[in-house]
This record gives C-alpha cells, structure tokens and sequence, in this order.
C-alpha cells in the first residue's frame, strides 16, 4: 500500500523560503519519478517541479532558478526547496508520486 506523506509549508514575507517534503512509503522512488504541482482557487492544478527516477529535474517557467527539487531515495523522500518566494507562489502545494500517487496538500503563503 502506497502512502505519500507531505510536511512543511506554512506562511513566509515575500523574499523568504521554505521547504516541503515528501515522503512515499510503500514506493521505490529509486524507481519512479516524484514531483509538486500547485493549485490555487479557480485554477487548474499545475506543475511546480519533478524529478525522474535518474535525477533528471524539470521546472514550471515561473519558478525556474528559484525552487529546487531534490530526492533521498534512501529515505524515499523528494523536497522542494522555495527560495526568493513571491505573492504569486501563494497556492496549496501537492507531492505526486510515481504519476499515480497524491499527497494530502500543504498551504503554502507568501505574503507581507
């Protein structure tokens, strides 16, 4: 039984950071890829960043060279590092892994 566990989150000033984690218990993620998508009201879930089973990354043109994606698959755990963070990246965060499996969503707000 697979289990995607995110943590992190919470609220920051523009220009802070913050870093989310995703655990997926139950998933070999030296085998399959992980990534965060975002979604706000209204809006259609989009991508954030992901990262395949070889570490290749792949970033949303508006976080690019702000956000980091990282994996221990030691601990079967994926990050996103968020740095420079923005009113705009204000959105509930979600963790997918191996494309099928959903964490449970963290807020994440960006704001003065």
């Amino acid at each position: 039984q697979v289990h995607v566990a995110q943590s992190g989150g919470g609220s920051v000033q523009p220009g802070g950071s913050l870093r989310l984690s995703c655990e997926a218990s139950g998933l070999d993620s030296r085998v399959y890829g992980m990534g965060w998508y975002r979604q706000t009201p209204g809006k259609q879930r989009e991508l954030v960043a992901s990262i395949s089973a070889g570490g290749s990354t792949n970033y949303g043109d508006s976080v690019k060279g702000r956000f980091t994606i990282s994996r221990d698959n030691g601990k079967n755990t994926a990050y996103l590092q968020m740095n420079s963070l923005k009113p705009e990246d204000t959105a509930v965060y979600y963790c997918l892994g191996a494309g099928t499996y959903w964490g449970q969503g963290t807020q994440v707000t960006v704001s003065s």
